[in-house]
């Protein structure tokens, strides 16, 4: 069994915005059970977040309202944090939004399309990154605060559920370049960049159409929350030498 995480003896802090998705449940549940104390981070949906807070491991965790467009909000949490745990260690920016456009389709991609994507998936951790910054930089974390933005291939391949989504993810992989360089020594932050993941939500769409992205996929299958997870703490625990990159779990789909 892998021991829990410490820093300097005492529990360290991870916030998760999206905790109430299901890629961001999962990346709750497995930081939890590496030793940290969740901050499960929601947008309107308090009771599924609360009771998923009530069934992590171990017990300190807590659900605070994080709708990430709103940088008002944003900083309350930052101060909510401060104040509850006086610390945090790490920062998931698991928060996203999309609708599915054909990529043709550019009347399909109005303006308020366009602005929910880049204000969701490109402002909405900046801000978080903003707020959270003084905490980060004083973790205690071996490596130093660490941010992990949760990214998407179609950064790289241009291919996804639109032209915007597409170029918000290219965007969020430039941030983390960008505020790597940024925020070093004191805070790592790292892209983790999934292929499709089979969540609920994608478990629910045309199985034909799923059966597709997995022959598309050279390992043969599309990848579980449980793998993103487990790269998320990776990033956190053991690379530690590691900071502005962009961390694949595609199943290696863009080869193909």
């Amino acid at each position: 069994m892998t021991t829990p995480i410490t820093a300097h003896g005492a529990r360290p802090v991870a916030v998760v915005t999206g905790a109430t998705g299901g890629l961001g449940a999962q990346i709750c549940r497995t930081l939890a059970q590496a030793g940290f104390t969740i901050v499960a981070g929601y947008r309107s949906s308090a009771d599924v977040a609360q009771a998923l807070v009530a069934q992590l491991p171990s017990d300190g965790h807590c659900a605070l309202a994080a709708p990430v467009t709103d940088s008002a909000t944003v900083n309350r949490l930052a101060d909510s944090v401060a104040s509850r745990y006086g610390r945090c260690d790490v920062l998931v920016n698991c928060a996203g939004t999309t609708r599915f456009v054909a990529h043709e389709d550019l009347d399909g991609v109005d303006d308020a399309l366009i602005d929910d994507v880049l204000e969701t998936n490109v402002r909405g951790p900046f801000a978080m990154m903003r707020a959270l910054r003084p905490l980060l930089a004083r973790s205690e974390l071996e490596g130093g605060g660490v941010v992990v933005n949760i990214s998407s291939i179609a950064a790289q391949t241009a291919m996804g559920s639109n032209v915007i989504y597409c170029a918000s993810k290219a965007a969020l992989d430039n941030l983390t370049k960008s505020l790597a360089r940024a925020l070093a020594p004191s805070v790592r932050v790292v892209s983790v960049s999934p292929g499709l993941v089979d969540t609920e939500f994608v478990k629910s769409m045309d199985v034909k159409w799923r059966d597709e992205q997995a022959r598309r996929t050279p390992l043969g299958r599309l990848a579980q929350p449980e793998e993103i997870a487990n790269a998320v703490l990776a990033s956190v625990r053991d690379l530690r030498f590691t900071t502005g990159c962009v961390l694949p779990v595609d199943g290696g789909r863009p080869l193909k």
